[in-house]
């Protein structure tokens, strides 16, 4: 595969992340529970960077998914540090958004379960994709 072939635009992913965001935007202003927003928007907010990343690259599932859960890691990982506060943004309201305040470990295992999820779904689809072209 040449390196342009990693470059290219795709309309579906691109859909899944507006999508996505755009439940995301909607857990963070209406839902104020215990288990949807802490939760469930850190399992979505994987899926949506995976999405992002397939918009415009056509890397493998797998390292697109390693990747997309180690910089999730990495800014939950800066957060336990207090990096907001390190770089002088805890004011930024942004910036606080962005890259969260608060280290848990249970955020650790939602992005790991939004990654599977990923990976179950990818893989799923391209086994029903395979098994439809060995029919025809």
């Amino acid at each position: 595969m040449k390196l342009r072939d990693y470059f290219k635009f795709n309309l579906v992913y691109f859909a899944l992340t507006i999508t996505i965001f755009i439940v995301e935007i909607i857990i963070a202003l209406y839902v104020h529970d215990q288990i949807v927003r802490p939760y469930i928007g850190d399992l979505l907010v994987v899926i949506l960077i995976y999405c992002f990343v397939k918009t415009f690259f056509n890397f493998p599932v797998i390292t697109t998914s390693i990747s997309v859960l180690i910089f999730s890691y990495m800014v939950e990982t800066l957060q336990y540090f207090k990096f907001i506060e390190i770089v002088g943004l805890e004011k930024s309201n942004i910036a606080r958004v962005l890259m969260g305040t608060d280290f848990e470990w249970i955020d650790m295992i939602a992005y790991t379960a939004g990654i599977v999820l990923v990976i179950a779904v990818e893989k799923g689809i391209t086994f029903r994709q395979l098994k439809r072209q060995r029919l025809t």
